[in-house]
């Protein structure tokens, strides 16, 4: 068989073996790809330790309103005290003895112009704020899951295109040899098969470079290093248009619900600024036991309040008052950041759209040049550079069908998170999912100590098995 027959062999065969290929990867697909999409969301969302962190600070800003309750309620403290007294007389003999007491003291606040109840109410206002950025956090850990599992399916197949792509320059380079032996082509022609079978493997190598740090990625996003990856499934839907993105995402993102409670505890902090002005009614009592057996007790009001503090509680609150109009003003920096957010998000979908179809009718015809250059190059009218630019122009098609791809699964998701759906309850991923209120509602009403108290055990031991 001569060079030129054996040219034709290989390239006739090429497409053959190649589906063959494909055919053998798709019966096996089902058994080997186990791990969805689906899947990297939900242990992405379990083993955060970025949604562990805001949890606990969540779990703080609920301690602030218990703390806020209790200052309605009675405070009562035992005390115990003992002293020994010594005295000389004329004579300057030493006398001594010892003095003792013991007795509980309670107070109870009636009156402080509305002071605590401000206080509590503010706290809840911030619990509320600070579930808003729970739910941000939440957005955040779960679109760098799809971009981790899109980003390590991206280069997972294109190190599969990469190796397609030095296999297929092999073969052309050795039909090159066969060809350079007859005479057919020179030696340049296959100095410069390999050049690009070096530039290849070069290529292969960065190619699977990336899908290390593709994985690593991954690892840090979800927990574990990706196993066999299905392909992503249907992109979720989003908006019909830009303006109904942006107005979802103005009464939906968790940014804007946080400045909102931001606004409503900071309105709430001037009022209670101004109450610091106000007098204060308590009722105190006290029950003694001295060391001589004898009992006291009383019971009795307590008026207080400020008459002079050098000016401090005016600046207060005229403090309280700046902070308000600070939060006031983030509200249009937060409106215009989610529009921003939004409005960028719209364009990265409609662009990888756009390229992604442009990409697919890149592939169709660079297929059909890379088939015609093959067959000409086999009749002399072709040369192998001419072959090998064509097989150039494919691949970088294909890679970048397979990049628009994931630029569109990304750019979705980023949409869904800029407008404040990228939650596991929109999702609908069928887990169980933190509740910010069950730990609010164990420690709200009661002490460490009391039945609530007890309940707390039981809601922290559940979140610890969640």
């Amino acid at each position: 068989m001569s060079a030129v027959e054996r040219f034709n062999v290989n390239f006739k065969m090429k497409p053959i073996l190649m589906a063959a290929a494909a055919a053998f990867t798709f019966a096996m697909t089902p058994a080997v790809m186990a791990e969805t999409l689906t899947d990297t969301l939900i242990k992405a969302y379990k083993n955060s330790g970025l949604l562990e962190q805001n949890r606990a600070v969540l779990r703080a800003a609920d301690e602030d309103v218990a703390q806020a309750v209790s200052t309605l309620r009675p405070v009562i403290n035992y005390y115990a005290n003992a002293s020994q007294n010594s005295y000389k007389t004329l004579g300057g003999s030493n006398n001594g003895h010892t003095v003792g007491n013991i007795g509980i003291s309670a107070s109870l606040l009636l009156y402080d112009g509305g002071g605590s109840r401000l206080a509590i109410d503010g706290a809840k206002e911030t619990v509320l704020a600070t579930r808003e950025a729970l739910i941000s956090v939440e957005q955040s850990v779960l679109l760098r899951a799809v971009t981790a599992y899109m980003n390590v399916r991206r280069e997972i197949e294109f190190v599969a295109l990469r190796q397609n792509n030095v296999r297929v320059i092999r073969e052309q380079l050795r039909a090159a040899k066969d060809r350079f032996e007859v005479g057919e082509v020179t030696r340049t022609d296959v100095s410069l098969a390999e050049s690009r079978l070096a530039l290849a493997r070069a290529n292969l190598s960065a190619a699977e470079g990336n899908l290390a740090r593709s994985r690593e990625e991954y690892r840090a996003a979800v927990g574990t290093y990706p196993k066999s990856l299905q392909a992503a499934p249907k992109v979720p839907a989003t908006a019909r248009s830009l303006e109904s993105a942006r107005s979802i995402a103005y009464t939906t993102h968790p940014a804007m619900k946080k400045v909102q409670h931001d606004i409503a505890a900071a309105e709430i902090a001037v009022l209670r600024a101004e109450t610091l002005m106000r007098p204060k009614l308590s009722m105190t009592g006290r029950v003694n036991m001295n060391h001589n057996q004898t009992d006291t007790s009383s019971l009795g009001l307590e008026l207080s309040g400020p008459i002079y503090q050098g000016g401090m509680l005016s600046s207060v609150y005229r403090q309280a008052m700046a902070r308000r109009d600070s939060v006031r003003a983030g509200l249009h920096i937060t409106q215009n950041d989610v529009a921003q957010g939004v409005g960028n998000a719209w364009s990265m979908l409609a662009v990888s759209r756009a390229t992604l179809v442009a990409n697919n009718r890149q592939i169709s015809a660079a297929r059909v040049a890379f088939r015609g250059v093959k067959e000409e190059a086999t009749l002399g009218a072709r040369t192998t550079l001419d072959v090998l630019d064509a097989e150039q122009e494919l691949l970088n098609a294909q890679a970048n069908r397979i990049s628009s791809i994931t630029d569109q699964y990304v750019a979705t998701y980023t949409l869904l998170s800029a407008m404040g759906l990228l939650t596991v309850e929109h999702l609908n991923l069928g887990i169980r999912t933190y509740d910010p209120a069950a730990y609010y509602n164990a420690v709200r009403r009661g002490p460490a100590d009391s039945r609530q108290g007890k309940s707390l055990e039981r809601v922290l031991q559940a979140l610890g098995k969640d």
